[in-house]
């Protein structure tokens, strides 16, 4: 089954009762046992397990090549689930341009349980493995990075991992299933903050974990289901519907992206554009092996002037892209890093990221690409 036709149908089964083509929403707690110990079906508690949780775990596995997929409260909830399989004295490398509430949960949140944490350029392949000692049980990557796009090479990554017998995780956020699959490039774990595009219509918070090895998967079930952070039914149906129009609306995306892209790198008052389909791009030609279809939505850049007041300026002037945390939905967002998604990371180690006060995050929706690009040229001027 190809990839356009396992969003619609992977994983999924019309409901067994009434024959319903679309998965029902089970808005309930508990099910019912006829003795003790035996539940009517395969369902006890909702905590443990819901059918519609389940339909959009079975989907999004399905689309990422997994075999197990397991639903959280937020993105931030599904990481927090994969920190779990630590303990004290345990290393973590985690890419050095990471979103901000990783950053924060990594060292406000983990770092007092005796976790170590070692934040590295992942470009750099030998610098990454100089790192890893016998107390490294994680790696954690961004790619594309989150706000400054920096890609990274799945493939090599995972070599070194499975060298060393350590658990490679990545964020595909950013790049979805659509374009990118790290299960099939090495990775052992995926992350998704489905609020972002799997949902696609800013309406929904979710997060998600797939693996292919069942025992890793059942360990990451147990923590979801021994902490609770699970997603509920309403949610879970919300982005298994967004799931069915991601290729759509990615290709949407894709479209658009390259060409706000090119409009800026031509612009007398942009510096740098960072968007991997550029061919300026450093790790340009990783991109094109490893994200298939395409380049994404997220676009960012930084002003000639390099003064924050022009970045507030163009915020406070457009009209069709809306100012606000988040991305992926269907409409266009504007960002601020610096105050907004990474405003909890230290303004040192901000700068050490490359996240200047005049860097601006786009989120390119799918409107039409003429009014987008008249609203970032009015803004701009």
């Amino acid at each position: 089954m190809k990839f356009n036709t396992k969003t619609i149908h992977g994983g999924q089964h019309h409901e067994k009762t009434t024959g319903s083509v679309m998965t029902p929403i089970f808005q309930t707690s508990t099910f019912a046992q006829t003795s003790p110990g035996k539940p009517v079906g395969d369902y006890e508690y909702a905590r443990s397990a819901n059918p519609t949780r389940t339909a959009f775990e079975e989907s999004v596995a399905s689309i990422e090549n997994g075999k197990r997929g397991l639903a959280f409260a937020s993105g931030l909830a599904a990481t927090d689930a994969v920190m779990k399989l630590l303990k004290p004295g345990d290393e973590v490398i985690a890419i050095d341009n990471l979103y901000g509430g990783t950053y924060r949960m990594f060292t406000k949140v983990y770092e007092d349980f005796g976790i170590k944490f070692h934040f590295v350029d992942m470009m750099d392949l030998v610098k990454f493995e100089s790192l890893i000692n016998e107390n490294t049980k994680l790696v954690w990557v961004e790619t594309p990075t989150n706000p400054l796009l920096i890609v990274v090479d799945i493939i090599e990554i995972s070599k070194i991992t499975k060298k060393h017998k350590v658990l490679l995780a990545v964020d595909n956020t950013f790049a979805t299933p659509y374009l990118q699959k790290p299960l099939d490039l090495g990775a052992d774990i995926v992350m998704h903050s489905a609020t972002k595009y799997l949902g696609g219509h800013s309406d929904v918070m979710a997060g998600v974990l797939i693996v292919k090895d069942t025992e890793l998967g059942e360990k990451l079930h147990f923590a979801q289901f021994a902490t609770g952070g699970i997603l509920g039914p309403m949610d879970s149906y919300l982005v298994l519907r967004g799931i069915k129009t991601l290729h759509l609306r990615m290709q949407r995306h894709c479209e658009n992206g390259i060409k706000v892209a090119e409009f800026l790198n031509s612009h007398s008052k942009v510096k740098q554009v960072y968007y991997p389909g550029l061919k300026h791009h450093p790790k340009h030609d990783i991109a094109k092996k490893q994200m298939i279809g395409g380049f994404g939505g997220m676009v960012s850049f930084t002003f000639k002037s390099g003064k924050m007041e022009d970045a507030v300026a163009f915020f406070e002037k457009l009209k069709i892209f809306t100012l606000a945390e988040s991305l992926g939905g269907v409409e266009s967002l504007a960002n601020h890093s610096a105050t907004m998604t990474h405003a909890s990371v230290p303004a040192g180690k901000r700068a050490e990221m490359g996240i200047t006060d005049d860097l601006v995050r786009l989120s390119v929706g799918v409107e039409d690409i003429d009014d987008l690009i008249v609203d970032l040229e009015q803004a701009l001027s």
